[in-house]
């Protein structure tokens, strides 16, 4: 069969259907790629923002972080400063000491509060400050055994004797061969003003903890949204991370804890008066941030930053909501979000108004199609009828010639006279025959008029059975000029279908003709089976005719393609069989074998009609 398969007429799907596979595709094929590029661009600028907001707050913690560390390093150079300037015999008067607070707070405000000389053994020898506590012995308190170990030393935050929250920084001197403790307190709300304006976005705060999980400085009212516990895990987590410092002194390699490292250091630059070191150091983790995200009870997650101060001794604690962290992020993404959303949109609309366009125009088309289709059909139904015609005016003669004949007969007999002889029932003969050949012509008048009547192409329920024989019956002085024997084998049980009568009749004549014209100066024998299966009908045409060769069994079914002389075809015929054959649904199947013969099968669907009984 000629590979014409692909001639789909769109009328046999709904244009309904047809406009929303068009519409789909477009936007498929538009919103797949663009979902797949934002998306992956959303994903990478969620990444690059999640480690840019990290980096961000880490940088702003370690800016505090220094800020405070300088805070406290300044307190204690100060202190440091006033004990290596000034003697023992200075710093025991009362009057020297009050001059010396009056210019630090001069120089810093009201940061300092009070200076103090201690000596070994906890007694005070000389105080300038707003409270009593000259001589006071401070030889219980924790944090001055605390202080005569170290060479610089800050306290935590406490109450002490004087009831205030206030911490103590102090540096050891020696004096005479005995230490000494120069030391001073930090004003409490200078020193929490400092971490309280660490704020950011709407609630990131900041405060400090010591390991005992005691408040270095007051936080927020409300901003401790998660357990005492969960805080203190940060020291834990803080020291797991943290790793040692190498130290190298005269290509001696020697290892210290973060804290031995800088009091082994600070000890070292007192003794040799800070004289060149060659020394490497690789600075600790205490200099960096670690960040970990944790759940309060009430289901909020938490931003935590933290970053070791004094020695380890503190944490600056850094927390913030997570969704206020990244409210900049999300508010892009919800936007981006947004814009693909509305794009998205936009090519949805546009994909179903340019389909509805386009099958709109397509629908145009066909419909213009079906029009020239159905003249198409009619012309090669004239085609066919004007074949039909010379075969019956030649055979409408015989009957002709005899009614002439026998005219002539009678006026003879008139003239003779009706009563002599046999004339009478001569006459009778005569008439009888003249009305009998008259019959003759009005029957195959009626069969051509019949044929050529039917041009109503609507779709109704009709047996095969009857068409096949009608057409047969329509040629057949067409197969008996041509010495060509047809052979009908019909299924009594055949089910009806629903097709256009004069469709089908059209298709059966096209077929059959083109047989006749193959055999018709050879003879031969067509025979015409049908039958059903699979719900599937089959008209068999076969022929014992010349064959169609193999070059042209592939063109047999393309318009105006014709083997017959110039004038004696058209070759519309098959190309409209095809066409009305493909419209119903069904097929035409070829199979032909050049000296062997042909035989054209039509397949139609039955639609599960139920046979007729």
């Amino acid at each position: 069969m000629a590979d014409n398969r692909g001639k789909k007429n769109i009328g046999s799907v709904s244009y309904a259907d047809f406009r929303v596979k068009i519409a789909l595709l477009i936007v498929v094929v538009s919103l797949a790629p663009l979902f797949l590029v934002t998306g992956t661009i959303l994903y990478q600028f969620h990444l690059f923002s999640n480690k840019m907001v990290h980096a961000h707050l880490d940088e702003m913690v370690l800016k505090h972080r220094q800020k405070i560390d300088d805070f406290l390093k300044q307190r204690l150079n100060d202190i440091s400063h006033l004990s290596r300037n000034y003697g023992l015999s200075q710093l025991q008067q009362k009057q020297f000491l009050q001059q010396h607070l009056r210019a630090l707070q001069a120089d810093y405000g009201y940061v300092f509060v009070d200076l103090g000389l201690i000596d070994d053994n906890g007694r005070q020898l000389s105080y300038a400050g707003p409270f009593d506590l000259d001589d006071v012995d401070y030889s219980g308190s924790e944090w001055f055994e605390k202080a005569r170990t170290r060479n610089t030393f800050i306290s935590d935050v406490f109450l002490g004797m004087r009831g205030q929250p206030h911490f103590i920084v102090g540096v050891k001197q020696k004096w005479a061969g005995q230490e000494y403790l120069v030391r001073a307190t930090i004003d409490f709300v200078a020193f929490n003003t400092l971490v309280e304006d660490f704020t950011m976005g709407k609630t990131g705060t900041a405060f400090i903890m010591n390991h005992q999980g005691e408040f270095q400085t007051q936080p927020p009212k409300g901003t401790l949204k998660l357990t005492m516990q969960q805080y203190m895990n940060l020291f834990e987590m803080g020291e797991s991370a943290r790793g040692g410092t190498v130290y190298r002194e005269k290509q001696n390699l020697r290892k210290f804890s973060s804290e031995h490292f800088h009091n082994e250091l600070y000890q070292i630059a007192r003794e040799y008066e800070f004289q060149r070191l060659e020394y490497t150091a690789i600075p600790p983790h205490k200099y960096k941030t670690f960040t970990v995200e944790k759940m309060a009870q009430t289901g909020t997650r938490f931003v935590v930053i933290a970053a070791f101060l004094k020695n380890d001794d503190w944490l600056l604690i850094f927390q913030q909501e997570k969704k206020d962290a990244f409210a900049e992020l999300n508010k892009t993404q919800i936007i981006a979000v947004l814009i693909l959303f509305a794009g998205a949109l936009v090519i949805i609309f546009m994909a179903f108004f340019i389909s509805g366009q386009l099958v709109k125009r397509i629908a145009r088309l066909d419909s213009e199609k079906e029009v020239m289709n159905q003249q198409i059909v009619e012309t090669g139904k004239l085609a066919s009828i004007g074949e039909l015609a010379a075969g019956i005016a030649h055979e409408i003669n015989n009957p002709v010639a005899i009614m002439v004949e026998e005219a002539g007969w009678i006026q003879d007999l008139l003239e003779e006279g009706i009563d002599k002889a046999d004339n009478f029932e001569e006459f009778k003969r005569a008439l009888s025959q003249i009305e009998t050949q008259g019959h003759r012509c009005k029957g195959i008048t009626h069969k051509l008029l019949s044929f050529a009547r039917k041009t109503d192409s609507r779709v109704e329920t009709i047996q095969i059975n009857e068409f096949v024989a009608e057409v047969v019956d329509l040629l057949s002085q067409k197969f008996k000029y041509a010495n060509i024997e047809v052979d009908v084998q019909l299924n009594p049980q055949l089910p009806s279908i629903e097709a256009s009568a004069t469709e089908i009749q059209q298709v059966l004549m096209n077929i059959l003709q083109n047989a006749v014209y193959a055999m018709e100066k050879t003879g031969g024998k067509i025979i015409i089976t049908t039958w059903a299966q699979n719900q599937y009908l089959y008209i068999s045409i076969n022929d014992n005719g010349p064959g169609i060769p193999p070059d042209n069994l592939a063109r047999i079914f393309d318009p105006f393609f014709t083997t017959r002389p110039v004038g004696k075809g058209t070759g519309l015929g098959l190309s409209i069989c095809y066409g009305i054959i493909n419209k119903m649904g069904g097929r035409i199947d070829v199979n032909s074998k050049v000296d062997e013969g042909t035989t054209f099968t039509i397949v139609l669907p039955l639609y599960n009609q139920e046979p007729k009984s």
